[in-house]
């Protein structure tokens, strides 16, 4: 059955989705509220399962050109010098696994390409008011449709979603600098903690569009509600806290000359129980929204894009949608549930969580079998990714 389907929003998720769709046949308009679609971030992280995700829509290859490996995730307290994270993504020094760090206007362009290739093209300047009676509603623009099908991948301020989602405590300002050799390896996230209430990160995230240079992304945890504030303060006087906690990042963050640099990222935390409605799928951070603690944000919404595909190839319509829900359920709650443990013993006022964390925690997940339950977790195969599709309302 070959279906009319709107996709809203051109995020990560929302081309995954126009392209696996539009290679099955479909016919594919995806809407997008900029002007000219474009990501939005830093770096972050493909795990082995959004790698797959990508190999499923040709992409897998320019990802990894542009990307760069990483095969451990280390962190030390700053005060104690304690090691209070170590993970790694193959037990096998030679194995096949690794995390793929990449900027997100890299890995934007690659997907938007595989889409492009796929026959799919951007409505852009269309911002999504409502989903009525087949028809899409505009804030500009007159209605579109009918569709048999939107999905909604409008991420964090979907107005489609029925989402609630709790404000976490916490976010972080992100950047992007070209990478210095300062003594950290290139292919290896470092982190460094006092306490919860401070986390700063280093990640080497691969090349730019139209560039070979090397860069980092990187981030400094604060207070939601603290983002004036550091905007306020003299650069100097947070390269200078920078260099007390962290001295080998110093070289890194130097680079940081204005604070326009760096921008608020801000988190909650909330899970759809049924990520659709009549003809309506919702995907990504439309449908669950997370701390970045684990690294898998943008590897959900692929998850969900493939796992959607997948149910509308097997199934018609009306149990496609509750296929494609039933096929992502365990693993969002797990990965949520998961996030929602670890995200206060790194980002948080508390004291007793973080001494748990070094003194308990850490000492305990380097006994056997904890650190490949840790590998499984970070790699995002902790369970599979993707359950029986078959529908159940």
């Amino acid at each position: 059955m070959r279906y009319k389907i709107a996709i809203v929003g051109a995020g990560i998720g929302g081309l995954t989705a126009a392209a696996l769709l539009a290679r099955q046949g479909h016919d594919i308009t995806v809407f997008d509220q900029f002007a000219a679609p474009r990501p939005v971030g830093s770096g972050l992280v493909i795990q082995p399962v959004g790698q797959a995700v990508l190999a499923e829509i040709g992409a897998l290859d320019a990802a990894r050109a542009k990307g760069n490996p990483l095969r451990r995730m280390l962190g030390h307290e700053a005060n104690s010098g304690l090691r209070v994270l170590d993970v790694t993504y193959d037990h096998d020094p030679e194995g096949a696994n690794f995390g793929l760090a990449i900027h997100r206007a890299s890995l934007f362009d690659v997907i938007h390409q595989a889409a492009q290739q796929a026959g799919v093209t951007v409505t852009p300047s269309h911002r999504v008011t409502s989903y009525k009676n087949a028809y899409l509603h505009f804030d500009a623009h007159d209605p579109h449709g009918p569709f048999d099908l939107a999905v909604d991948s409008s991420g964090v301020s979907s107005p489609l979603s029925p989402i609630e989602a709790k404000p976490l405590p916490y976010g972080a300002i992100w950047g992007t600098v070209p990478w210095v050799e300062c003594g950290l390896p290139q292919d290896q996230l470092t982190q460094t903690y006092r306490r919860a209430n401070r986390m700063i990160g280093i990640m080497p995230s691969g090349t730019l569009p139209g560039s070979d240079i090397p860069q980092a992304a990187i981030f400094w945890s604060m207070p939601r509600d603290a983002h004036a504030t550091w905007r306020e303060t003299p650069l100097d006087e947070w390269h200078a806290e920078i260099a007390k906690l962290w001295p080998e990042a110093t070289p890194i963050f130097r680079q940081v000359t204005r604070h326009d640099q760096m921008t608020m990222a801000r988190y909650a935390h909330g899970t759809l129980r049924k990520p659709y409605a009549e003809n309506l799928a919702i995907i990504g951070d439309a449908a669950h929204k997370a701390s970045p603690q684990l690294g898998q944000g943008a590897n959900m919404a692929m998850l969900d894009a493939s796992a959607l595909a997948k149910a509308l190839a097997q199934h018609g319509l009306q149990d496609a949608l509750p296929a494609y829900a039933m096929a992502r359920r365990w693993h969002v709650r797990i990965y949520q549930a998961m996030s929602w443990a670890f995200t206060p013993q790194y980002q948080s006022d508390s004291r007793w969580l973080p001494t748990l964390r070094d003194h308990v925690l850490f000492p305990v997940s380097q006994l056997p079998p904890v650190p490949r339950l840790l590998t499984r977790l970070v790699r995002g195969d902790m369970i599979p990714p993707m359950a029986s599709l078959t529908p159940r309302v």
